[in-house]
């Protein structure tokens, strides 16, 4: 199952983002100590509510302190001095006001997911959400990152809560709680609920002019196929394909085709990704070249299985090769399947190998080839049909006139079961006789002439 976020790495971005968008900074820690300054200064303003939003000046200078430990300019973080002062803070919270207990609980957060504390980290952002008077960007700040740290955890509906909630607090919609959306959909197997989201994120991105990344399209994609919605996944892995020409969406384009029963638009895509030089498996080479065969072209598939074989991503082993021998057979490329069955035929551990060279050898004439080809079957064994390739020898052996031998031949076949031997061997009687008469009479006109 995919996973688009993960846990560690994912603590570790949402501290950069605390760090960098939240109260972490020391340049808004100075903006607060210019207010400070302002009050030291001036006239003497009443003294600050509870929930008024500055730091006092106490507060500031341990948060200030904090920050210094956690982020210094130089050297190293002291995290263990760090979390000692936040103790210290924290020994006083209720005496803070709203925007103090805010701040410093968002260090706590930052210090929990730079030591890897997820439990502790979740347990903080929900305590922020507990603040009577917190502001709106601090609430959607902590939401946000409650719904991508829940999704690290694999709790996925605590997460889509989170996003939720997100989203009530939120006039706008937000790319990134849509991606958070679909992601926890997709892992509870929700697809339907998952894929409007996906889909909200993807057009965000578009309207902002961001390119979207290649796992977005794979994972909408991915969810169509897991809803056997195929032409969907159709449109989607044409636009990968066009986007990022890889050899996978290739592949992919060409199983989707096959769902959709569409063998000419498959056969098309796995030619095209045999012409850009993707493929790279045995079993692609071997669908190929079997699917064009069965399109009635078998010589090019007989010369992808050629290619597949010169690049060593198709073995050489008898069953390939027999494969290869076929296809020449049934592109009437005989002398071209000759090589191929002879290697089969060294390699193999049965007659059948034999038997495919002997019907080579017949195809071109070569009836001395095709009779030893045949006997070599034989001989071998473990033949499906021995009936019928004594019955082939048998024929083969005809052709070489050599009667007694094709009759005996035939007669095994016979005895083997073979229907049609029967009528052939009267045919080889017949065919002896007449043979027998014609050679009479060239040896009577011999010795007449002689005479």
């Amino acid at each position: 199952m995919i996973r688009q976020f993960k846990r560690r790495s994912m603590a570790r971005d949402i501290a950069s983002v605390l760090a960098m968008t939240g109260l972490l900074t020391t340049a808004s820690l100075y903006s607060l100590a210019a207010s400070a300054a302002e009050e030291q200064g001036g006239p003497r303003q009443p003294p600050a509510t509870r929930t008024s939003e500055v730091l006092t000046e106490r507060v500031f200078n341990a948060v200030n302190e904090i920050n210094e430990l956690m982020s210094p300019a130089e050297g190293e973080p002291n995290l263990v001095r760090a979390k000692e002062e936040l103790d210290e803070l924290n020994e006083r919270y209720d005496r803070l006001n709203d925007f103090e207990k805010s701040t410093l609980l968002n260090f706590y957060t930052n210090y929990y997911l730079l030591t890897d504390n997820i439990q502790e980290a979740l347990a903080t952002f929900e305590k922020i959400l507990t603040i009577e008077n917190l502001r709106v960007e601090s609430r959607q700040r902590a939401l946000m990152s409650l719904g991508q740290l829940y999704m690290g955890e694999e709790r996925y509906q605590e997460a889509i809560e989170a996003f939720n909630r997100w989203r009530d607090l939120s006039p706008e919609e937000h790319p990134t709680v849509y991606l958070g959306l679909a992601n926890s959909y997709y892992n509870l197997e929700q697809y339907n609920e998952a894929i409007p989201f996906l889909i909200n994120h993807m057009e965000m991105l578009e309207a902002q002019g961001t390119t979207i990344a290649k796992n977005i399209y794979g994972l909408l994609n991915l969810m169509y196929i897991e809803l056997e919605d195929y032409v969907s996944a159709e449109r989607i892995t044409k636009q990968m394909v066009t986007l990022f020409d890889e050899a996978s969406d290739w592949r992919n384009l060409s199983a989707i085709y096959g769902y959709l029963d569409n063998d000419k638009k498959r056969i098309e895509t796995l030619g095209a990704t045999f012409a850009k030089g993707y493929m790279a498996s045995e079993a692609e080479y071997l669908n190929l070249s079997q699917s064009l065969a069965g399109a009635e072209a078998p010589y090019q598939g007989a010369k992808v299985l050629q290619v597949g074989m010169q690049q060593g991503v198709v073995e050489e082993t008898e069953e390939n090769l027999q494969r290869l021998v076929q296809m020449f057979l049934l592109a009437n490329e005989y002398e071209m399947a000759l090589e191929p069955a002879q290697k089969a035929a060294e390699i193999g551990e049965t007659g059948e190998a034999f038997d495919q060279l002997g019907y080579v050898y017949y195809l071109l004439h070569d009836y001395e080839g095709a009779a030893n080809a045949f006997q070599s079957a034989l001989d071998r064994g473990g033949l499906d049909n021995a009936g019928d390739v004594q019955l082939t020898l048998a024929r083969t052996l005809v052709e070489l006139d050599r009667y007694d031998e094709a009759a005996t031949a035939a007669r095994r076949a016979r005895e083997l079961g073979e229907n049609a031997a029967e009528a052939f061997i009267t045919y080889v009687e017949s065919s002896k006789a007449r043979y027998d008469t014609l050679q009479q009479r060239k040896q009577d006109a011999i010795e007449f002439y002689q005479s």
